[in-house]
């Protein structure tokens, strides 16, 4: 049986909601929220997560970066992201590279931004993942990125049921801890923004549009079985978010030094 958190029907089911090649919330548009008022002509990016391919089509076609090297350590991600890629004709922009988990696999000072989109969850150690953004960026460069975090340590069983539900390894962190990682690593000009006002609204127009028109077409593909396990997921999920238990944010950070 496959261990892949996001085999091709949990792709397919995701790409229903938030749009192909969008494993995760807000489609292009909040790609654009989170890289804010930086300027990525030409840059060189380092996308931790790529997923499906989306975020990277987006970082290209709509912010200018110059190449986009996407990362993510499972197959099925990599292999839906590669033919978007090709179909845009953005494979001489883009590349897409399977790594293990762990130490990040380039040299120091390659990438002028790393971006990550609500994966790093995926990754307990919040140091060592900071440390290791920090040594790859150049001086100057910035980390940008969202994440699902959580508003305290002790989290509650409401809490505990729907990340049970979810069913993945999730490592949320609090935005204290997040700032602490990218204090530690060497990180200036830290922030960490909530995103749990729009998330809260956009969660439940999610729920719609799953038991809806959205959830229909997305059965013929997966089953209708699978689409209501989501929901119950969502379910889940929206009540967390009321109390700001669960909380997405965006994080941003600069390397200190002169940018290149």
């Amino acid at each position: 049986m496959s261990e892949d958190h996001y085999p091709p029907q949990m792709i397919a089911m995701l790409e229903a909601i938030w749009g192909e090649g969008f494993l995760s919330p807000g489609g292009a548009e909040e790609v654009g929220r989170v890289i804010g008022g930086h300027d990525l002509t030409g840059r060189s990016v380092l996308d931790i997560g790529c997923g499906a391919g989306g975020i990277d089509l987006a970082l290209v076609a709509r912010h200018g970066a110059g190449f986009v090297t996407g990362i993510d350590v499972e197959d099925p991600v990599l292999a839906h992201a590669r033919g978007l890629v090709a179909k845009a004709g953005l494979s001489d922009r883009i590349g897409l590279v399977k790594v293990a988990p762990g130490p990040l696999p380039f040299p120091p000072g390659m990438f002028d931004v790393v971006f990550s989109k609500d994966s790093i969850i995926h990754i307990p150690d919040k140091h060592a993942l900071m440390a290791e953004v920090f040594r790859v960026l150049r001086p100057g460069g910035w980390f940008l990125a969202s994440d699902w975090l959580i508003g305290t340590e002790t989290i509650s069983p409401q809490m505990a049921e729907y990340i049970a539900a979810e069913g993945l390894d999730f490592g949320m962190a609090t935005p204290a801890r997040y700032h602490q990682a990218m204090q530690a690593a060497g990180f200036e000009a830290i922030e960490t923004r909530s995103r749990n006002a729009w998330y809260r609204e956009q969660a439940r127009v999610e729920l719609a549009r799953l038991e809806g028109e959205a959830g229909r077409a997305a059965a013929a593909v997966v089953g209708a079985g699978f689409v209501q396990k989501n929901i119950g997921i969502w379910q889940r999920m929206i009540p967390v978010l009321d109390s700001g238990e669960h909380c997405p944010t965006h994080l941003a950070a600069r390397k200190p030094g002169a940018a290149g």
